[in-house]
């Protein structure tokens, strides 16, 4: 009866949140077996978790890096280091959106911050503005996986999983999702005899590169010395932070600072100097750095207007996981997480099984519910079947979150699909059909990322241990 309510408010055009609470309360009333303010206290209860006072702080994050003119420098970045190569401006829009996802952790930042520039540039270059738009809802689902990711904290919080190590754990995925994409602009560009959109010159690629090397052999080296040479922790980054400033006031970097968002974030993670609660604060710190002392791009009144947008963001999200905390209960307390444990795993007790059949499920959910709101609702359901057939939690929950990210691109409720036909100024239909064809790189991902699930472990296993 519960699912049924829920499903009739849904239909109805009511907004998830409400309908989950609304459904939730109407069956108690109805049965009379709870008093009605139950929901209330579970609503609340619900968002009273320590861990969820990370998701204000990486919104905002992402607001400031986003409102602070770091876009331009990851594209200017970006078209230095690739926009040579055939079919250059796409792989900007792959490597750009790289970038982002490491300050952003949300697919609708990247597609509403970066997109706007990407596309703009892709047709002034004379590409067609659905392989723009395409490339484009393609690269943002990159936001969520690589770290810093909201929907993982979501995740972490209702599965009870180290946030750590799903911000580990979305690094190699992100990798080869973007190497795909890449692959997919190349076979595109040779179809149709693209060449490069900026001239190769070695000067401007060797400093690219330089800033590459930067960004990965900095960390390494911290590393070491903290795990090997046994350097206080704190002192040893705080040196390091402050050599990056005289490096970047020397030789000029482009993005190498903002790029170091999620390095700092996992790094202080891994090592103990912080919780991930405590990393989106210092991602905060990080980027109002940047943006008021160091590139001098923000001001008061942009601060003010950033922070109202991110209470208004925190809110909608955060009244989604209250909803959804009474209505999981409800479904455990009815016993319909239980009914469907029993009948996925008398249907099979195979892992391989279950997780063709968990991927369809929510690939479908994807296309209809916003992933907060999915991720609150599968979590009580899927979760206990993937530890009694012995699936790991982590490498579940990439595979979830990459779903919900597909299902983004998708009518009826894909929102990364309004905002790109917003923007692009298509409609919705055509759109939808220009990011077809980047369903291939995502979907191969997807089986790569389900049945290697090496791939996604290597890493919290190596650090987190």
């Amino acid at each position: 009866m519960l699912k049924i309510i829920f499903l009739l408010l849904m239909s109805g055009g009511i907004p998830v949140a409400i309908a989950m609470a609304g459904s939730s309360l109407i069956y108690i009333l109805f049965t009379g077996n709870l008093p009605p303010f139950v929901v209330i206290h579970r609503m609340v209860s619900g968002i009273d978790s320590f861990p969820l006072l990370a998701v204000p702080f990486f919104i905002l994050a992402g607001n400031l890096m986003n409102n602070a003119g770091i876009t331009n420098r990851i594209y200017n970045y970006a078209l230095a280091l690739v926009g040579w190569m055939k079919g250059g401006l796409g792989h900007v829009n792959v490597v750009g959106s790289v970038v982002f996802a490491g300050m952003s952790g949300t697919a609708i930042a990247d597609a509403a911050g970066l997109g706007t520039i990407e596309i703009k540039a892709m047709t002034d270059h004379g590409y067609d503005k659905e392989f723009a738009v395409g490339v484009t809802a393609a690269s943002a689902t990159l936001g969520p996986i690589i770290p810093p990711s909201l929907p993982f904290v979501i995740y972490g919080m209702m599965a009870n999983v180290s946030v750590g190590a799903l911000f580990l754990a979305g690094i190699l995925p992100g990798v080869l999702m973007a190497g795909l994409m890449m692959l997919t602009v190349g076979y595109f560009a040779h179809k149709n005899g693209w060449g490069g959109d900026v001239k190769f010159e070695w000067p401007r690629v060797i400093k690219a590169i330089f800033e590459t090397a930067v960004v990965i052999g900095w960390p390494v080296v911290l590393w070491l010395l903290i795990t090997k040479l046994q350097f206080p922790p704190r002192t040893t980054v705080l040196l390091g932070i402050a050599s990056l400033f005289v490096a970047d006031r020397i030789f000029k970097f482009q993005a190498v600072l903002p790029i170091m968002t999620p390095v700092l974030l996992i790094g202080g993670m891994t090592t103990g100097i912080f919780t991930p609660t405590e990393g989106a604060i210092a991602a905060c710190l990080w980027a109002i750095i940047l943006g008021f002392v160091w590139y001098k791009t923000l001001n008061w009144k942009m601060f003010v207007k950033v922070c109202l947008d991110t209470v208004e963001t925190t809110a909608t999200v955060l009244f989604i996981v209250a909803a959804a905390s009474i209505f999981g209960w409800m479904l455990t307390a009815t016993g319909v997480t239980a009914a469907i444990s029993s009948w996925v795993l008398g249907f099979t007790k195979e892992a391989w099984v279950f997780l063709i059949l968990a991927n369809l499920l929510m690939l479908f959910v994807g296309c209809f519910l916003e992933p907060t709101a999915a991720i609150t609702i599968l979590v009580p359901i899927l979760v206990p079947i993937c530890q009694q057939l012995g699936i790991d939690l982590v490498h579940f929950g990439l595979v979830m979150v990459l779903n919900l990210m597909i299902g983004l691109l998708h009518p009826p409720m894909g929102l990364v699909l309004f905002v790109l036909a917003r923007v692009a100024k298509l409609s919705v239909e055509r759109t939808t059909i220009a990011i077809l064809p980047w369903l291939v790189p995502l979907l191969g991902s997807l089986i790569i990322i389900t049945y290697f699930p090496r791939l996604v472990l290597w890493l919290p296993r190596t650090f987190m241990t």
